[in-house]
């Protein structure tokens, strides 16, 4: 079923209902049995544990890296995709490798941008049933796909020496919280978190401010977690910056 909204000129624009994609969300399911369900459980652990010891085999030979996130939706026209090229290329031109989801938009950016640079070019893409799909300049022997989020999560972590947060949706918010988490609770070692377009973050990070502060959930110093910048070349720099300082680790 599909429904049809009329524009203000004479022109029908079809969308796809909420209720389609709920049958097609809902078509891949089949019911099971308890006993099923735990069958399956118990399997899966083994293509989890087989996706980690891949991504450790593999990613162990890459030396230092700094993973570029943001939007798989914005067009190669657009600005902040210029950027993002533009910040990866450099990144290389500093000593180290590029990291990105694999995919499309600001991932295809970074990866084009580090082989651009003539550095490593990785990308760590998930098995998505839309979206998601390898762009064409990952080198040969660092494109992986994995079917799970947060297996895939880890090695961003444990591999990057920095991240570039460019703007992006619910994914490259999970990335960033993801990361923020672990430094705060002392899980890993703080390490570069890079957040690219003021005009983009201000509202997030306002609200870190009036709300998450405001109300005790957060304290003063995790505000300095990250650093905001608005140029390729200031968000370079404050990753050479830190590690003109700091020692080049794996995070855990």
């Amino acid at each position: 079923m599909a429904k049809i909204r009329r524009s203000k000129g004479t022109t029908e624009e079809i969308e796809k209902s909420d209720f389609e994609i709920d049958q097609r969300v809902q078509s891949s399911f089949k019911e099971k049995t308890w006993d099923e369900t735990v069958t399956k459980d118990s399997w899966m652990v083994f293509k989890i544990m087989s996706e980690f010891v891949d991504g450790y085999e593999r990613l162990a030979r890459i030396g230092p890296c700094v993973s570029i996130f943001g939007s798989a939706r914005l067009k190669t026209t657009d600005h902040y995709y210029t950027m993002a090229v533009d910040i990866a290329e450099k990144i290389t031109e500093i000593g180290f490798g590029v990291i990105t989801g694999g995919g499309p938009g600001i991932m295809e950016a970074g990866n084009k941008g580090a082989r651009k640079g003539g550095g490593k070019s990785i990308g760590l893409n998930i098995e998505l049933p839309f979206e998601q799909h390898f762009n064409p300049f990952i080198d040969k022997g660092y494109s992986m796909d994995f079917d799970y989020f947060f297996v895939r999560k880890v090695m961003f972590v444990k591999y990057s020496q920095g991240f570039i947060v460019m703007p992006g949706g619910f994914g490259t918010l999970d990335e960033l919280m993801e990361a923020m988490t672990l430094i705060q609770t002392n899980k890993i070692g703080r390490f570069p978190i890079v957040l690219v377009g003021s005009q983009f973050w201000n509202g997030l990070l306002d609200w870190f401010k009036d709300t998450l502060l405001t109300n005790g959930m957060i304290a003063e110093h995790d505000l300095n977690l990250y650093r905001v910048v608005d140029t390729a070349e200031d968000a370079v720099a404050h990753i050479k910056a830190f590690y003109d300082k700091y020692t080049v680790n794996v995070n855990f």
